[in-house]
């Protein structure tokens, strides 16, 4: 393509300027963003509210784990839970740049989340309800890598960064299910 084909491919300056300053107080979102945001929000407030869940199911885990055998488990539980804690950040903040607000209620928390809240009563029982709810999270924002796609590139590439976490994490804790075969058991 030569230079004055891509040129007629684009919007002319004057027109970006004029509509800029017409749609200033739209923030980020442009007339080209082409996806309802309305529907954009409500798709990152369950995100959101998986973070949230996460977060906090994680944090039981790392204080229940108790014992030699739990103790490495312990740690990788904090870990994670501090990791779905920024998780959920980056979330609210793209929820805000979008024109929304993000939704942290307690009251409907685990009715939005994808994943659910689950004590545990063992350490194997809460590396598998974790591991559960990290294909969860795989599996939600793969489908919502694909939505967003070319559509809206800088939650995509978001939800990308947070995606390859949940596979980490979701590794992670598939090697400590084989290891904790034995059953460490947690705090009565």
């Amino acid at each position: 393509m030569n230079p004055s084909n891509a040129a007629s491919a684009l919007t002319p300056v004057d027109e970006l300027r004029r509509r800029a300053r017409e749609q200033v107080s739209d923030g980020p979102v442009t007339a080209d963003y082409g996806l309802d945001t309305k529907e954009v929000v409500q798709l990152l407030n369950e995100a959101l509210a998986t973070e949230l869940v996460c977060t906090l199911r994680y944090k039981r885990h790392y204080y229940m784990a108790q014992g030699l055998k739990a103790r490495f488990a312990a740690s990788e539980f904090l870990e994670h839970a501090q990791q779905e804690a920024e998780h959920a950040d980056r979330l609210a903040e793209r929820i805000v740049q979008l024109g929304g607000e993000p939704d942290f209620n307690p009251d409907t928390l685990t009715q939005r989340s994808h994943a659910q809240y689950h004590n545990g009563t063992d350490l194997r029982e809460m590396l598998l309800e974790d591991l559960v709810a990290e294909r969860i999270a795989i599996e939600s924002y793969r489908e919502m890598v694909r939505y967003f796609g070319d559509r809206d590139p800088t939650t995509r590439r978001m939800l990308e960064d947070i995606l390859a976490v949940e596979e980490e994490h979701a590794d992670d804790l598939n090697d400590l299910l084989g290891s904790a075969a034995d059953g460490a058991q947690l705090n009565g």
